[in-house]
């Protein structure tokens, strides 16, 4: 190979002869350094050397990012590592892999925590119910959106909203202590499921490969903002005996008859509120009365359809695929009984959750002598001891024979005259 003394003219100055893929100049003054050019692109230095009796090429640079005097340094530094029997290349892939690891570091550092919690929704989203994440977008919402039921009245920004603009690292125990102080003032309740939702944020960020080392899984549970955020205190609310007339005649005269329905059946069947509030009419069958619904244990359970409550469902119209519609949800299904449910109680002089429904089934049982495994398998309670969860397998007939007679003792009690022999209705479909 011809070699000559470089010159910034010379260098910048080379061209690839016509014809040819590429062409290289060679120094005589550093050993391996040339200069290589392509006919469409610029010149740029290279090294060529010999490594383990292998022809090896490296890439320096171009001519505008290196002076000559550093090239040639440049391959004086690489022909001492073949010299030294180490591979050059390892050197750049080394310094390409510590820029790369740089670069994440730097993006992972000013990640804010509104940008990782919006990675992280998008993520765990497919294992969540719609409860879950609707829970998590309204921990961070920003508020100020006028209600539709109540004009003039806007949206609270969530509990966590302050806390998105905030760099993840900065997301430490100190911070969320004196956030809780803070929100816990007027939403104690609130800020006692910010928290939870937080702490398994928290560890999922500290589990990303890319966030190690800048997220603490213990900074949202440290001991002093437990204190500060305060216990739930338990509740209690259900429906005693003596109660069931009151509360029944109210929820009867809803006047949303989707509602009416849906309430009574969520005290009827015992179930919980989302699991009978996404009932699909495919999940329905009148023929063998049987309800087939979401569970958070089991995936999907089994229940009876009892006679009253097949009245109710086969009353409701057909709008869509969902049993408790709604025209105005964007889901298409009933989201929130609660304002209609808690109007009825205030009228009927009860104080009662949605979930109160639940704790009602189960105490109402107790009148009746029903084992305590038949009401807790209708409910989708896990099975408690060796035997409710190794031997006893109860079919859905059997079920059912419990099931009415629970039922028919709650109607009978509220005063609600029910012929149980009648067919029930045929279901009508309503356009729209």
């Amino acid at each position: 190979m011809a070699k000559i003394a470089f010159t910034a003219g010379r260098v910048v100055g080379f061209k690839c002869p016509a014809g040819k893929a590429q062409a290289f100049l060679w120094d005589v003054t550093a050993p391996g350094l040339g200069v290589r050019a392509t006919p469409t692109g610029k010149p740029a230095y290279v090294f060529q050397g010999e490594f383990q009796a292998k022809s090896i090429r490296i890439t320096i640079g171009g001519p505008d990012a290196w002076s000559i005097p550093q090239a040639q340094e440049k391959a004086r530094e690489l022909q001492r590592l073949i010299d030294e029997g180490k591979d050059p290349r390892d050197l750049k892939r080394n310094a390409l892999a510590a820029h790369a690891e740089k670069q994440a570091a730097a993006v992972a550092d000013a990640l804010t925590v509104g940008e990782a919690w919006a990675r992280y929704l998008a993520q765990r989203r497919p294992f969540w119910g719609e409860l879950n994440y609707r829970d998590h977008l309204s921990m961070v919402q920003a508020g100020g959106v006028e209600r539709e039921r109540l004009p003039g009245v806007k949206t609270l920004p969530g509990p966590l909203a302050e806390l998105l603009p905030l760099r993840l690292s900065e997301l430490t125990a100190p911070t969320i202590e004196a956030w809780a102080a803070k929100e816990a003032k007027d939403r104690p309740a609130r800020v006692r499921l910010a928290l939870r939702l937080l702490k398994a944020f928290m560890r999922w960020a500290a589990s990303e490969p890319d966030l190690k080392g800048k997220a603490d899984p213990t900074a949202a549970s440290a001991k002093k903002t437990r204190e500060v955020a305060g216990k739930a205190k338990p509740k209690n609310d259900y429906i005693q005996r003596e109660q069931l007339p009151a509360w029944f005649t109210y929820v009867r005269q809803i006047q949303n008859p989707v509602i009416a329905a849906y309430l009574q059946c969520l005290l009827l069947t015992g179930a919980r509120r989302e699991e009978l509030a996404e009932l699909k009419w495919a999940d329905v069958n009148f023929q063998w009365r049987g309800l087939e619904l979401k569970d958070k244990i089991e995936g999907r359970r089994a229940v009876p359809l009892t006679p009253f409550v097949a009245h109710l469902l086969a009353a409701l119209p057909r709008r869509n695929e969902w049993v408790f519609s709604s025209l105005t949800s964007a889901s298409g299904r009933l989201t929130e009984p609660s304002i209609a449910h808690r109007q009825a109680c205030a009228a009927a002089g009860l104080e009662l959750t949605l979930h109160g429904l639940r704790r009602s089934f189960a105490s109402l049982c107790e009148w009746l002598d029903i084992p305590g495994g038949i009401s807790a398998q209708i409910q989708g309670h896990a099975p408690q001891g060796v035997r409710e969860q190794n031997y006893i397998r109860r079919p859905l007939d059997l079920l059912r024979v419990h099931h009415e007679k629970i039922e028919a003792w709650i109607l009978e009690q509220a005063g609600v005259t029910f012929d149980a022999s009648a067919a029930p209705g045929a279901l009508r479909v309503v356009a729209g």
